[in-house]
């Protein structure tokens, strides 16, 4: 299903699997020469400089639509689990036992031959019984056994904290139903949207044709299908829209709610998923769920039929046999992102036990490959970011004392997580059976809604974590103010424990202080130290900080990531502001742990020269065009290049490192650099 269940600001796009004790740096410096490409000028185009070398050690394999540091790593790291999961998959497990979930899942995914002879059956009663709909007043009980099967349609539902009233759970509705993602891919008439748009009819089609089709039903279906989608998709939020907390929050009573929409009978809604009814609710965004009220109300109920028929192939495909398999790859991989080939079977398999048991594999995981030795230094690490980033509050001249006043309340504040939850999941109600790939997927869905369900009424629980422990990310949580940083990030090149402070203040020091500065981003900012949306600055605070802001805005909005495309500054506003609030916290942390015994040049660089070195291989990395655009259309992240040549030119202390003058391409004339943090 395409929805979001919580606010998290990621270091990057959430990339799953990850793990520790990867490549050790050869030396304490952590810098591998060979990652550089030292016929560029540093004033020029330092990433390239920086980065050069490894990017021409790493091509793009045809897998890959991107590939850097990051999918590095979960290369490694997919191999460690395999062998975990393998273990489970090649023994007799008592029944009901982790073993036998993680083994029988896996051994499900790899099996091709059952699935091909299998065909469409896995799905077929599911589509008769959609196909068999007549009435209008049958729409949403459809709509409701789909979505307990993992299977998206025309919105989302999910639990989780009010915003307003953050140690509580509450009901919320958001937009959903378009399987593109964004709107624009639905409304823009560019000619490469449009190529898009096109090859997705034909994959509509395609699927339809698959499932027993004429070409001519395939054909009526897809119009149906399209029709829907465009018609939510004018009324949905865009990306930008959405990053707006306030805008996407409208609190109300069940009854008002129930008058808000009439034409959506709620109640069957709520007892399909097994909820009772509830006193309030938020719904995230008004006109997109007005806009299916009135298409499930004027619209034939056979057109209705091809869109639910459709949203269960398409999310079924990848479970299915492999001409489905290919089906979706071809869109999806080929045509949204530019990759030629599918990942192997057993990567995909993987991935599944990992979306479905992705604590239960994180145990074992952290059991292996996660020392307590990298864990207490990393706290230690956070907590020398967190006295860096006070000083750096108490130093603004633009923010007044009593707002710095609540702004280092909610700074100590902070719950940090550090490698792996203290609690794991209880995955004891979920069953695994040896029937279909599908039909397991449909069950670890039901078991994962009514996980979230149950929680409708209580009090948050902020030890939850919202990662696994082996994957490669971090995330801050406004709602719960937390930090947190899995087991899979802390190794090389973002930590090493055999690397000085250079390096890993350049890495995993800015990745650290990147997450805390989403506390105080342009969304971050409106959320207090409990995670209460509230408004806590001074008004005057408020005014200069969005001035501020606005210099990052327009600087990486004037970036051209392609001829004719430019990178959009309002979407990646958040993330550009972590990243340079980060580098700045984080060099001065890295200045004060030195302090007392400096570092010495080594390599042929100063240990200043070495930080921003290593902030910069975070970020190396080979993308296609196909993936430039579509990131550029929905990633709130900017690419990897301009999160190292669009962020650095404004931190004064990489002018100095590197001797950059007014001479230097990349300059920029201090009174136009960003100046916040």
């Amino acid at each position: 299903m395409k929805k979001k269940h919580f606010v998290a600001l990621a270091v990057m796009a959430t990339t799953m699997v990850g793990c520790f004790g990867g490549k050790e740096a050869h030396n304490t410096t952590g810098i591998e020469l060979a990652n550089l490409d030292t016929t560029v000028a540093v004033g020029t185009d330092f990433y390239r400089y920086a980065c050069g070398g490894w990017m021409k050690n790493n091509p793009l394999t045809d897998e890959y639509s991107r590939y850097g540091t990051f999918d590095m790593l979960i290369e490694n790291n997919r191999k460690q689990l395999l062998e975990l999961i393998e273990d489970m998959a090649a023994k007799e497990n008592p029944a009901g036992s982790l073993g036998q979930k993680i083994g029988d899942l896996y051994n499900l995914a790899m099996d091709s031959v059952a699935r091909n002879e299998q065909g469409i059956a896995p799905v077929k009663v599911q589509l008769d019984k959609i196909a068999g709909l007549k009435d209008k007043s049958e729409l949403v009980p459809m709509m409701v056994e789909l979505l307990n099967c993992g299977v998206g349609t025309y919105f989302s539902s999910y639990v989780y904290a009010d915003s307003k009233n953050s140690d509580m759970n509450i009901f919320q509705i958001a937009q959903s139903g378009i399987n593109l993602g964004e709107k624009e891919y639905y409304l823009d008439n560019d000619d490469v949207t449009v190529n898009i748009r096109e090859n997705y009819k034909k994959y509509i089609a395609k699927l339809f044709v698959l499932a027993g089709c004429s070409e001519a039903e395939a054909q009526q279906k897809m119009a149906d299908v399209m029709e829907i989608e465009t018609a939510i998709a004018k009324e949905s939020f865009s990306a930008v829209q959405q990053r707006d907390p306030e805008a996407n929050y409208h609190k109300m009573s069940f009854d008002q709610f129930v008058k808000t929409f009439p034409g959506i009978d709620w109640n069957t809604y709520l007892k399909g998923l097994g909820v009772a009814q509830f006193a309030e609710l938020n719904v995230c965004q008004i006109e997109p769920i007005k806009a299916v009220e009135n298409l499930l109300n004027t619209l034939p109920v056979s057109k209705h039929i091809s869109y639910m028929q459709y949203n269960l192939l398409d999310a079924a495909a990848s479970t299915l046999s492999d001409d489905f398999v290919a089906a979706r790859f071809d869109f999806y991989g080929k045509v949204l992102s530019g990759r030629q080939v599918n990942s192997p079977r057993w990567k995909r398999a993987v991935s599944a036990v990992e979306n479905t048991l992705g604590e239960a594999v994180g145990q074992m995981y952290v059991e292996k490959y996660f020392p307590a030795a990298a864990k207490e230094r990393m706290q230690k690490l956070v907590k020398n970011l967190q006295v860096a980033l006070g000083e750096r509050i108490q130093a603004q001249d633009w923010m007044s004392d009593s707002t710095k006043v609540k702004a280092l309340e909610k700074l100590n504040a902070f719950h940090v997580k550090v490698g792996y939850p203290d609690k794991w999941k209880d995955y004891s109600k979920l069953e695994i059976k040896k029937d279909s790939y599908w039909a397991n997927m449909c069950r670890a869905s039901k078991w994962g809604l009514d996980d979230m369900y149950a929680r409708l009424g209580k009090p948050v629980d902020k030890d939850e974590w919202l990662m696994t422990p082996q994957t490669i990310n971090a995330y801050y949580n406004p709602t719960t103010n937390e930090i947190c940083f899995p087991a899979g990030i802390l190794q090389y090149p973002f930590f090493d424990m055999n690397a000085d402070d250079a390096f890993n203040y350049g890495a995993i020091g800015v990745v650290i202080g990147h997450e805390m500065t989403h506390g105080f981003d342009d969304q971050g900012r409106q959320f207090d130290k409990n995670g209460n949306l509230t408004y806590w600055w001074a008004p005057e605070d408020a005014a200069r900080f969005e001035a501020r802001t606005k210099v990052m805005e327009d600087f990486f909005g004037n970036i051209e990531v392609l001829p004719g495309l430019k990178c959009n500054g309002k979407l990646t506003l958040g993330e550009n502001l972590a990243d340079h609030g980060g580098l700045q916290v984080s060099y001065l942390a890295y200045q004060k742990a030195v302090a007392e015994n400096p570092l010495k040049e080594e390599d042929g660089f100063t240990p200043e020269q070495r930080f921003f070195l290593a902030y910069a291989n975070v970020w190396a990395g080979n993308i296609r065009e196909e993936d430039i655009r579509a990131r550029t259309k929905s990633d709130p992240h900017a690419l990897g290049e301009w999160r190292v040549n669009g962020a650095l030119p404004h931190i004064q202390a990489w002018y100095d490192a590197f001797h950059i003058t007014e001479k230097d391409p990349l300059y920029v004339a201090p009174e136009k650099r960003v100046n916040i943090w």
